[in-house]
């Protein structure tokens, strides 16, 4: 039950909150950094103590849960999931620390929400049971409604609004989706919502869910669904405005796990459960797949170039993460072991570079009270420890070898090159204009001469020290060591891309 109890602690973590007096803030955020925590140290063990040489799910609960419609709490983890659960528990504690001093009004609602908000990621990531992988999924929507419409910017309604909007667009036609892949799983009596047992089904020769057309039109509504929250262009423009209004804890939040979240339903359902749609439109027609590595590309450049012409140091954060998602759904299209190695293996790293730049973005503003990059400068003689780790981040960003950027995007590529050899060159073209906009942003920012403005601004503090040291340290272990992770998912992956390959190989 070790599984179960990390998805819940948060839970009721927000349940004692809510018990505590309004006026306890400093108990509050102990409180909540507490049941934080305890996830963190069940899922580092979960990761120690997972079985790399198995292709079964690990840690399973399989308990009814609606016997009338066959819905179970089916959870457990494969060597994919226990990589993002690990993410999305050591970011835990990390935004708690990091809202600390940052967050000054309706403290106890904000922790209440945070927790809820991590136990819908939790449980996400682990659900075997369709409905209830829905549920999860819609239990993240709300509480990050509250978190950007009431503790962010200027423009936190529009922001928080707009965010809503796209995600319940893409949440209702996985609902559709999801009802049809039920009713066409068999009989009244044996319908069934078990994900395992659905991709079985849909790889049995005769079965409805094994029908050519069934699956493009199924594979479609939980791509669009999925679509919006990596997001894949043209869905994408809540994203800048969500990030620029967001609290910095959320905004690491934002770009750390919930966008995993979409790359991670592409693989766990899209591709798991649904190659025929993903493999062939028409016979003969890689339809989807170059459809797929398109729009990757498209993402990688569009962003890049997007990012390149911000002015606000938040905003070039947040197309940068678009463009480097891009890199996730190209790897995802090759769909071979090299290419979708390296999409899972940049699903994570992602996730820990995107939390340590919105981070450092949060330590600026703090003092500054503005994000505008040509407002500052020189600032590398004044806080040069902050420097120094900016740097480091910014490295890893752009792909520098021996960082952790570096590893899943040249795996990625190498992944899709096998298949879609002119989009991947013309891919590469991110590298160069994310190269251009991380080094112009250190030399407007860090170098040069001082502004007078910020004659006296502090250094780094640490608190703010002790949230970007962890994910510092794994940028540089996992460029140098990077089968940490990749042999947690090698053999999940072989076996994801055989079947595909099979499918591929009968039509």
């Amino acid at each position: 039950m070790l599984l179960s109890l990390m998805i819940f602690v948060p839970l009721l973590g927000m349940v004692v909150v809510l018990l505590l007096p309004r006026e306890s803030e400093e108990l509050i955020k102990r409180v909540t950094l507490l049941f934080t925590f305890i996830p963190l140290i069940l899922a580092v063990y979960l990761f120690i103590a997972y079985d790399r040489s198995s292709i079964s799910s690990q840690y399973m609960v399989n308990i009814s849960w609606i016997e009338k419609f066959n819905i179970n709490y089916h959870v457990g983890i494969d060597g994919l999931s226990v990589t993002l659960i690990l993410l999305t528990a050591l970011l835990g504690p990390i935004c708690v620390i990091a809202s600390w001093r940052n967050i000054e009004k309706g403290i106890k609602a904000y922790m209440a929400l945070f927790l809820m908000l991590e136990t819908g990621m939790l449980g996400f990531f682990a659900a075997l049971d369709l409905f209830l992988f829905y549920v999860f999924f819609e239990l993240t929507l709300l509480p990050m409604y509250f978190l950007i419409g009431v503790w962010g910017g200027p423009r936190r309604e529009y922001a928080a609004i707009k965010f809503f909007l796209y995600t319940l667009f893409g949440s209702v036609l996985m609902l559709v989706a999801m009802i049809a892949v039920y009713l066409t799983s068999g009989d009244p009596g044996s319908r069934t919502f078990d994900i395992p047992t659905l991709i079985t089904l849909a790889s049995t020769e005769g079965h409805a869910l094994n029908d050519l057309n069934f699956q493009i039109w199924v594979f479609l509504g939980f791509f669009i669904g999925f679509a919006v929250k990596v997001p894949i262009f043209p869905f994408h423009t809540w994203l800048p405005d969500a990030h620029v209004e967001a609290p910095t804890a959320i905004s690491v939040i934002l770009a750390g796990v919930l966008l995993k979240m979409g790359t991670y339903g592409l693989v766990r359902i899209n591709m798991a459960m649904f190659p025929l749609g993903l493999d062939r439109f028409t016979n003969g027609s890689d339809f989807w797949g170059y459809s797929l590595a398109l729009l990757g590309f498209i993402n990688i450049v569009y962003g890049s170039f997007c990012a390149l012409a911000q002015t606000d140091f938040k905003k070039l954060v947040a197309y940068s993460s678009i463009g480097h998602m891009g890199f996730v759904i190209l790897g995802l299209a090759a769909r071979n072991d090299t290419g979708v190695s390296g999409a899972i293996l940049q699903m994570f790293n992602h996730g820990v570079i995107s939390a340590m730049l919105f981070l450092l973005v949060g330590v600026l503003y703090d003092r500054a009270h503005h994000r505008e990059i040509n407002g500052f400068g020189g600032l590398g003689n004044k806080m040069p420890i902050y420097t120094g780790i900016t740097t480091l981040a910014f490295m890893a960003s752009l792909g520098l070898p021996g960082l952790s950027g570096f590893v899943g995007e040249a795996l990625a590529l190498l992944g899709a090159y096998a298949k879609y050899k002119t989009l991947t060159i013309l891919s590469t073209i991110g590298i160069v204009i994310g190269a251009a906009y991380f080094l112009w942003t250190l030399q407007r920012v860090f170098l040069g001469a001082l502004n007078p403005d910020y004659e006296d601004i502090p250094e780094i503090n640490g608190r703010e020290i002790l949230t970007l040291v962890p994910l510092g340290i794994l940028t540089i272990v996992l460029g140098v060591f990077p089968h940490i992770v990749i042999d947690m998912f090698s053999v999940s992956v072989t076996e994801l891309t055989k079947v595909m390959g099979t499918f591929e190989a009968n039509l």
